[in-house]
């Protein structure tokens, strides 16, 4: 089969071939090949080759159509490629017929070019593998709202697994943004609101990504979603404290606790500076500070917007040489900036030719890393019959998560699980559409409608998977997600008025650029539900049936006083393939309900949105007619069990942290209910006085916690005070000395316990190598009476 034969690259046997002795290191021998090439040869290694993009208008890129339609093929090769991008990410492909296809291209680039070095392949891989016909899993803000790092280890090793099979190299994930303004539509790209939260989930991802031999790519460094106004690639006012302090943390975890080898820089601005071209972000923080040696990729046309968006490069030659300066090392999708125009400038000497070497110098050794410079080298690592992309294993793993992430909101009444044997109403424009289920980077929203290709997948709706278990459910649509059509209102409302419970489901539809609710380019206004469909929360409560929200939606909606009559709600961050049956799981009580909410949900839609960490002044104050208090908390969530918390305390009773030091923190939970469930006990820090304006409390532990009916388990937290550190007056990150508080919460506004400490010693100042996490160890069934 073509593509398991081994590719012959011994094409520059005339050449020096101490860059193909496997016996030095990669990085060795990239330094043996550089000196090797012509400046063509070394610049074709920094370019991907888009051989899939869509000049139809429905681009998965911001300005793909203006970007011009790239190199012929036989060009684009002639010298070499850096990259190819998404051969299987732009249109459905067989996924047997693409991993043949793509061996076959490899193996033309091979033999096209002098050294013969076969290109890196990347593929999005956010919600699963972004191709046709794979499992799509849970979108970022379902795997904050698990809290269970070890699943999402799990699922980004089975995603990477698939995309190793295929012949993919590199993917283009996870999201490690912190969430800051909701109307921003990759809101449901991000993990959470929270850095400690973001950066724990996201490195579990890129330890999972890794093992499977793909190499994950950070996105999107930094500040990208603190735009102003909550739209998409808008200026970023950001000062250096909030940088350091939330945007920065999680790209540290990822790198230092994952191991993640590619960071993708933002788009953005940050107080007038384009990051692809802010040397001392890209170079003197994430290169000279923390020490990253991998490749630095860039967002799609991203250089060529320093010129046409940002206007900070006179043309694309200028535009290639201020990235290469910043530390981008690949131009991506496709060849443009880094083509032409930039030979042109190296030539004409306003670009340093060692800028390409020390560019060049990374993405080859990355490449040997990766067995690409090898004699013998393969395209797939088996046949290509053997490439399934879609699975009972894989949807199971989904499954699971999606499980996970469900979070109930409230429960009056204990209207929850529903009563099978009842009148059961189901209502609503998501409650009977299967793509109401996928984020915007899932492969069937992504890449838009293929009709003659179908979805490629078994994607059983709410109203599919809930008929399954309540025998004669009805159902009306009431309206559509977007529009100011309210016909369907009367029907919706008779429906509701004739049955002893009503399951109301509303959310979004993800899409990109305008084509959807919510998803890249889909920001919002405000935080009101999209179309009517606020309304048709009103008309059915007002029937005075008991009414059991449902959002499906990919950031939180205001959940305002009208909605207060709702005697249950339920959050689904858009949960992916199987989530339909996960809801379906959690409304009858087949599953409990164990998700934790990664973002608060607001009350008000017309507030400006504000995350859980703000300082006193951002809070709820009498200087102030705004109340910016939310619906639901960070960290919120309810179960069909009952818990209870008891013996909390630092470990030996000690009142003083030394500012060099640590403490263990313990509780013990006890499952006091009737049925199996599990807890997520939150550590909180909470710093009465500093020397800059804190957060009333931060996120800096966590454990979820599960347990049988009676069962207890004993929670330590290992703290070390490194987590207590903030950037001081002086602009340097330090851990102060003073009184804090440590709070074992069940959200981050319901603090179960509170344990005064005061750190002692000289102020500190800490760097990149500081102690990140507060690990915590369970121990099941303590003894009774410990602590």
């Amino acid at each position: 089969m073509r593509g398991q034969v081994p590719i012959d690259t011994s094409s520059a046997s005339g050449e020096s071939e101490l860059w193909r002795d496997t016996r030095l290191s990669p990085a060795e021998r990239a330094d043996a090949l550089v000196p090797l090439m012509t400046l063509e040869e070394k610049v074709a290694q920094l370019v991907g080759v888009w051989v899939g993009a869509d000049a139809s208008g429905g681009g998965v890129a911001p300005h793909q159509t203006d970007m011009g339609d790239g190199p012929e093929w036989e060009d684009a090769v002639r010298q070499g490629l850096g990259q190819l991008t998404r051969p299987f990410g732009t249109a459905p492909v067989d996924p047997v017929a693409g991993a043949r296809s793509l061996a076959a291209s490899q193996a033309e680039i091979v033999r096209a070019s002098r050294f013969g070095i076969p290109a890196q392949v990347h593929e999005e891989c956010l919600t699963g593998f972004a191709a046709w016909r794979a499992t799509v899993y849970p979108a970022p803000l379902s795997w904050g709202a698990s809290f269970d790092p070890g699943l999402i280890e799990e699922v980004a090793g089975r995603i990477g697994r698939s995309m190793r099979a295929a012949g993919i190299h590199q993917g283009l994930a996870p999201v490690v943004d912190v969430t800051r303004d909701y109307r921003w539509g990759r809101t449901e790209e991000t993990i959470g609101e929270d850095p400690y939260l973001v950066g724990t989930l996201g490195a579990a991802y890129v330890r999972g990504l890794e093992a499977a031999g793909i190499v994950a790519t950070l996105k999107h460094f930094a500040g990208y979603s603190a735009s102003r106004g909550g739209r998409n690639l808008a200026p970023v006012p950001m000062g250096p404290r909030e940088l350091a302090d939330v945007v920065l943390p999680p790209f540290e975890m990822a790198l230092r606790l994952g191991g993640a080898r590619s960071v993708m820089h933002s788009y953005a601005e940050i107080d007038g500076v384009p990051v692809a071209a802010d040397e001392s972000l890209l170079t003197g923080l994430l290169r000279d500070e923390w020490g990253f040696e991998g490749t630095l990729v860039a967002d799609y046309f991203a250089v060529r917007f320093l010129e046409r968006l940002h206007r900070v490069a006179a043309d694309a030659g200028e535009a290639a040489g201020l990235a290469l300066k910043a530390g981008i090392d690949v131009e991506l999708p496709t060849v443009d900036t880094f083509g032409a125009p930039l030979i042109e400038a190296l030539k004409a000497g306003t670009v340093d030719e060692a800028l390409v070497d020390r560019a060049l110098r990374r993405v080859l050794t990355q490449k040997a890393e990766q067995g690409l410079l090898d004699e013998g080298w393969q395209p797939l690592p088996g046949p290509a019959e053997e490439v399934r992309l879609d699975d009972e294993e894989s949807r199971e793993l989904a499954l699971r998560l999606a499980r996970e992430a469900i979070v109930l909101l409230r429960n009056d009444d204990a209207v929850l699980p529903l009563n099978p044997a009842g009148k059961v109403a189901l209502i609503g424009p998501v409650a009977d559409d299967p793509m109401a289920m996928l984020g915007c980077y899932a492969f069937p929203n992504h890449v838009g409608p293929h009709p003659e290709q179908g979805l490629g997948l078994d994607l059983p709706t709410l109203r599919e998977s809930l008929g399954r278990l309540v025998p004669g459910l009805a159902y009306a649509p009431g309206c559509a997600v977007t529009g100011d059509d309210t016909s369907g209102f009367a029907e919706a409302v008779a429906l509701a008025g004739r049955s002893d419970v009503c399951v109301l489901a509303v959310g979004d539809r993800a899409g990109l650029f305008g084509r959807g609710t919510s998803g890249e380019g889909c920001d919002a206004t405000d935080l009101r539900l999209p179309g009517v469909q606020a309304e048709l929360v009103r008309a059915v409560l007002a029937t005075g049936t008991p009414v059991v929200l449902v959002l499906l939606a990919g950031r939180p909606y205001a959940l305002a006083s009208e909605v207060d009559a709702a005697k249950a709600v339920l959050f689904g961050f858009f949960p992916g393939q199987r989530g339909g049956q996960a809801l379906a799981e959690v409304l009858t009580g087949a599953v409990n309900p164990s998700g934790r909410l990664p973002v608060s949900v607001p009350r008000d839609a017309g507030g400006l949105p504000a995350t859980y960490l703000a300082p006193p002044l951002g809070r709820r104050s009498d200087v102030s007619s705004v109340d910016p208090t939310p619906a639901y908390p960070f960290g919120h969530g309810l179960s069909y069990t009952t818990f209870e918390w008891s013996q909390a305390r630092v470990r030996g009773d000690v009142a003083e942290w030394a500012v060099d030091g640590e403490v263990a923190v313990e509780v013990t939970v006890r499952n006091t209910g009737s049925r199996s469930g599990a807890e997520v006990v939150q550590l909180y820090l909470h710093d009465p006085v500093a020397q800059t304006t804190r957060p009333e409390v931060r996120l800096i532990g966590y454990a979820r916690v599960p347990l049988e009916a009676g069962e207890a388990a004993r929670v330590t937290f290992t703290v070390p005070a490194d987590v207590t550190s903030f950037t001081g007056v002086h602009g340097r990150r330090i851990v102060e000395p003073g009184e804090v508080e440590l709070r074992l919460g069940r959200s981050c506004a319901a603090a179960a316990a509170t344990l005064p400490l005061r750190l002692t010693g000289p102020e500190r100042e800490v760097g990149h190598r500081r102690h990140l996490q507060a690990p915590a160890h369970i121990d099941r069934n303590p003894p009774e009476g410990r602590g």
